[in-house]
């Protein structure tokens, strides 16, 4: 099969890479469609944001002055409130990540029957250990700077889609970082 440039040195690169640009497009358009129109979408998120700046606000405020109890009570009820929002969020996010998955590995099995054994970019360093057995997976050869299709999918995939939901303004809120496994809260240890 020909591609489009085939001549060219980069061609089966920047295939990869365009290739990973329109899943993240697609996927993003799925997320859309099942979560981010969604009025029960917007309200966590709504909620989300005013919890967080008012416990800015309330952790800046007490930083000031010497912290009463019924203080930080309040600021540990804001604290579980958006704790329980972000989880919220997640667990409402997670219904679209099986079909997000789907798509991604379709792509993934279709780009892997295409570029098999295939050297499609070569690494500007020599990596170390684990990242030269990713970079060269399924490649024949000892060059530790040829990069297989499967790991420069995987890094345009992660930068592409994080980047694009930041562009669209679809990235999660600053307060909703704790997601479906939150970090233990070292006030009740």
């Amino acid at each position: 099969m020909a591609y489009p440039f085939s001549d060219f040195k980069y061609s089966d690169g920047l295939t990869v890479v365009g290739i990973s640009f329109c899943t993240a497009i697609v996927c993003e358009a799925i997320s859309w469609v099942l979560i981010y129109r969604t009025n029960s979408y917007k309200n966590l998120r709504s909620s989300i944001d005013k919890a967080s700046k008012k416990l800015e606000t309330m952790k800046t405020d007490s930083s000031k002055i010497n912290i009463k109890k019924s203080k930080t009570k309040k600021i540990d009820r804001v604290e579980t409130s958006l704790k329980e929002s972000s989880r919220d969020l997640s667990l409402f996010k997670f219904k679209s990540g099986g079909v997000v998955a789907m798509v991604l590995f379709v792509v993934f099995g279709l780009l892997n029957s295409l570029f098999e054994g295939k050297v499609v970019a070569k690494l500007p360093f020599q990596p170390f250990g684990l990242v030269m057995k990713m970079s060269h997976r399924g490649l024949q050869g000892n060059d530790p700077t040829d990069c297989s299709m499967a790991f420069l999918y995987f890094l345009c995939s992660i930068s592409i889609r994080t980047n694009l939901q930041k562009f669209l303004g679809f990235a999660p809120p600053r307060g909703a970082s704790a997601g479906l496994f939150p970090m233990p809260d070292p006030k009740t240890n």
